[in-house]
């Protein structure tokens, strides 16, 4: 066996470029020779190579066959040492792909970034997700979450023979999203064409039902005679996305709300915002969260498992019941009205945040990968 390959594995290659940089770099710094395998365009200084695999993001996409065998043949040919594989799709093939190389020394070590099942999912998650999840926990070295929730059920219900640990997500880079002084954050306003004396909110997500961007728009319609000077920044791209500013302009909001599609610099709407938002029905973590908690920003999410580990309610953020736009808007009034709450709460933010700064996260990773690496 080649002592010196690891490979990443995820079903896109967003995937990979958002999230796995700097664990790529640490392999590449230990001496390690570093492959990626996933769908789309992807390169990096520390990539020896870069395998396409026609993953889709469907599970029961019939295309999966083929990414199966193309996988299998990666894995085959490079006998890896150690493998890391992300994202649900890539994460269940990988798994069925390396069976012949673990026997053969790999190890395979999957990264949850939060179950498709959960406290409050859908029985449809449970009947799918979780019976596949804990049977290949038997096909698995070891596996790595980000919230406490997975943690607790993966560790009872999955393989005994397997390692589980839990770390403090994936990692935020603190040099990019930093807070600013109060007339930084005013000359920076000015920068981007948003009123000074505006109340700024801003929710960066993908237009997708999970995200619930309607939650949202419903409750600033709530508060559209209680708050003369406010503004909503949504970020992202999306299925639903023409569907949702069509709502928008059906509710009479849109001077109120300000559609960005995709953009680069979003720690620079982080760092204008009075609180950041977020509606999503789940999520495993809420890095959208951390970053803007990073600028200053404090939070107001729906009660969710990877919201409750980023939010201390009344502390750094306020936490909402789900699906419930009128408990949003007195959140956000709450917000808009006590001046010295919110900055608390933001101080408070910044201190949290600190907790998932990508030093912390590739700390703790760096200690699992090398239990794997002897």
């Amino acid at each position: 066996m080649n002592k010196k390959k690891v490979l990443f594995i995820a079903t896109v290659a967003g995937h990979i470029h958002t999230f796995h940089r700097p664990y790529l770099k640490w392999f590449h710094d230990q001496g390690y020779e570093v492959h990626v395998a996933c769908n789309g365009e992807f390169s990096d200084i520390h990539v020896s190579k870069v395998w396409n695999v026609d993953f889709e993001r469907s599970p029961v996409s019939l295309s999966n066959f083929k990414s199966l065998f193309q996988l299998g043949k990666i894995i085959n040919k490079n006998e890896y040492l150690l493998i890391s594989c992300h994202t649900p799709v890539a994460s269940v093939l990988s798994r069925l792909s390396s069976i012949t190389a673990r026997r053969n020394g790999t190890r395979l070590l999957y990264t949850a970034h939060g179950f498709h099942f959960f406290k409050g999912g859908s029985l449809w998650s449970w009947l799918t997700y979780y019976p596949v999840e804990v049977g290949l926990s038997y096909l698995t070295d070891a596996i790595i979450c980000i919230n406490q929730e997975d943690f607790d059920l993966i560790r009872e219900k999955g393989s005994s023979s397997t390692n589980y640990y839990l770390i403090p997500g994936i990692g935020v880079d603190s040099s990019r999203f930093q807070p600013l002084s109060v007339n930084q954050k005013m000359e920076l306003r000015d920068v981007l064409n948003v009123d000074r004396n505006n109340f700024v909110m801003v929710y960066a997500a993908e237009f997708i039902d999970r995200k619930n961007h309607k939650l949202i728009i419903n409750a600033i319609r709530l508060l559209s005679s209680k708050i003369d000077h406010f503004i909503v920044f949504f970020a992202g791209i999306g299925a639903l996305l023409d569907e949702l500013k069509e709502y928008v302009t059906s509710c009479g909001l849109d001077e109120h709300v300000r559609f960005l599609g995709y953009v680069t610099d979003i720690e620079k709407y982080f760092q204008i915002s009075d609180v950041a938002l977020s509606s999503s029905k789940q999520e495993g973590l809420g890095i959208n969260l951390v970053e803007a908690m990073m600028c200053g920003a404090p939070v107001i999410a729906t009660v969710d498992r990877g919201h409750c580990t980023v939010v201390d309610h009344k502390v750094n953020g306020i936490l909402f019941p789900q699906n419930d736009s009128k408990a949003l808007a007195d959140a956000i009034f709450e917000m808009y009205k006590d001046d010295a709450l919110r900055l608390k709460m933001s101080e408070e933010a910044i201190r949290k945040a600190s907790r998932f700064e990508v030093k912390n996260s590739l700390e703790a990773m760096s200690k699992v990968y090398l239990k794997f690496l002897d």
